[in-house]
């Protein structure tokens, strides 16, 4: 699966979503709907239930594959991929802004994955964390 770098333009709209999360929110019918499930099948997992987008891209960028199979197992966000996944949460960090979420971007500029150290220095520059900003 061949994983593109997200254009700034691109970047900037997709603000603190880091999978399809706006999908379930915006439809019609689930905002007509919903309900509180009581079927355990649907219950969020435990490494994303509760969180904000801040804390799971933060947590998402520290995650190792192995971490990631363990907490996604048997889901569909395994489709994402963990690279995927790590890059929109760069771009996530990026457009929030915080300062303090400069160490987890400056870890992500080790990432061995060209891909995953592009957005990370792009997030950095955006929160005004790299160095010469």
């Amino acid at each position: 699966m061949l994983l593109l770098s997200v254009p700034s333009p691109v970047a900037s709209g997709i603000s603190k979503w880091l999978y399809r999360q706006i999908s379930q929110s915006c439809c019609p019918y689930n905002v007509k709907f919903a309900q509180e499930l009581t079927e355990r099948a649907f219950t969020p997992r435990e490494a994303i239930a509760g969180k904000d987008a801040r804390t799971l891209a933060r947590e998402l960028l520290a995650m190792s594959p192995e971490e990631f199979s363990a907490a996604f197992r048997k889901s569909p966000m395994k489709r994402a991929k963990l690279l995927g996944l790590k890059r929109n949460a760069a771009v996530v960090l990026g457009n929030i802004g915080n300062p303090e979420d400069v160490p987890a971007l400056t870890r992500a500029l080790d990432d061995p994955e060209p891909l995953m150290r592009e957005h990370a220095a792009s997030a950095l520059a955006r929160v005004g964390g790299a160095p010469g900003s």
